[in-house]
């Protein structure tokens, strides 16, 4: 029988999705979850946009694209990088994606050799760690704590890279797990860095519209030359429209477009004609987020009254990252208690940091009020209980 590819027998499981079965399955039953599990959005995708999509359809022909996406989103994305950050990017650098996954893919592909190492940060997202594996790449988890905010740091970098050459950074801000948005002078810092070790910058960005003390700040406004990946899915509501892009520079157009053009030919018409009603949906999409920082706000107070109360800074994004260590050391077990005797769905550390996430829990907030005032009463009855 033939063998599996080694890299791909190294990929690990997406630990939340495994809880997101997990949950559907005690629903299945008649048992009732408050799912504080994924990073999608409860809401709809705003009116407009499906609105936009339903008259697209009604055409009949929906067909490929330019592999690079429709000239009019991509001008329509150089568009919004003027009027959000005041920075000016040709249309001809963007790149429309199946999302911001799509985007990694190419990026990575387009930028590193078989056997690369590329810098990314614990805790951090996973699917980094697991599409570098699947690529033959090798991810260099750099940990990071409250002494940098959790975010990576120029001295960081050097020193993994001293350790052995890097090929690449990648950062997020807001950042998934933790929520931790970057200053403007870290990401120039972090920017700087990487120009001086002739490493490429790739900049994490999908969760920009969602802070809630003061903006992201755009890597492109430090380097010309960072690689931006971003998406619809959050801050819009369009996690399932599969839509997304990437700021490149000019070099690297050409060589994504083949790759594009070979993996997947185009992302899909629909999806791209919301993508650009997207952005005239701004005032749908601030009423949502202000549902998320009432979340937020409410979470920040009521967390700590039921014994929850060490976790880091919430800066952006709609997740809270916590220590559970007073409670358990293996927060696999943690989560599967809460799920099966809470009825709340949470996701474990591990998935986020291999080495020290057996003591840290995520939360997302991207529900219902009613819903996180739900999952507190829940898991501080449970926590009293145990």
């Amino acid at each position: 029988m033939p063998a599996l590819a080694a890299r791909a027998e190294r990929v690990s499981p997406f630990i939340v999705m495994d809880v997101m079965n997990q949950a559907a399955a005690i629903e299945r039953n008649g048992g009732s979850v408050v799912h504080m599990e994924v990073g999608q959005p409860s809401a709809p995708t705003p009116a407009s946009i499906r609105t936009a999509a339903g008259r697209a359809l009604e055409h009949g022909r929906i067909g490929y694209t330019q592999a690079l996406g429709t000239d009019s989103l991509r001008e329509r994305i150089a568009r919004h990088y003027r009027d959000a950050y005041g920075v000016g990017v040709a249309a001809q650098r963007i790149v429309v994606t199946t999302g911001s996954s799509g985007g990694f893919i190419l990026a990575f592909l387009a930028c590193f050799q078989p056997g690369a190492r590329v810098a990314i940060t614990a805790p951090g997202y996973p699917a980094y760690r697991n599409i570098l594996i699947a690529l033959g790449l090798e991810p260099v988890a750099i940990e990071v704590g409250p002494e940098t905010r959790f975010a990576l740091t120029p001295e960081l970098i050097a020193r993994a890279h001293a350790q052995a050459p890097l090929a690449g950074v990648l950062t997020m801000s807001p950042a998934n797990p933790t929520g931790v948005v970057m200053a403007p002078d870290a990401i120039a810092a972090v920017a700087a860095e990487c120009r001086r070790l002739g490493l490429w910058y790739i900049s994490d960005e999908i969760y920009h519209g969602l802070t809630y003390e003061a903006p992201a700040t755009t890597a492109l406004a430090a380097d010309p030359d960072a690689i931006i990946v971003n998406s619809f899915s959050k801050y819009y509501c369009m996690t399932g429209w599969r839509v997304g892009w990437l700021v490149v520079p000019e070099r690297l157009v050409r060589t994504i477009e083949r790759l594009q053009q070979n993996l997947s030919i185009s992302v899909p018409y629909l999806s791209q004609v919301a993508g650009e009603a997207a952005f005239e949906a701004t005032q749908e999409c601030e009423a949502i987020k202000a549902g998320y920082a009432a979340n937020r706000a409410y979470l920040l107070k009521a967390l700590p009254e039921i014994g929850l109360g060490d976790f880091l800074p919430v800066d952006g994004a709609f997740y809270i990252y916590l220590d559970i260590g007073r409670y358990s050391n293996d927060s696999m077990a943690f989560c599967r208690d809460v799920l099966n005797q809470a009825g709340v769905a949470i996701t474990p550390g591990l998935d986020f940091d291999e080495a020290r996430g057996a003591r840290t829990v995520r939360m997302s907030f991207a529900g219902s009020l009613q819903e996180c005032e739900q999952a507190v009463e829940r898991i501080g009855a449970w926590l009293k209980g145990r």
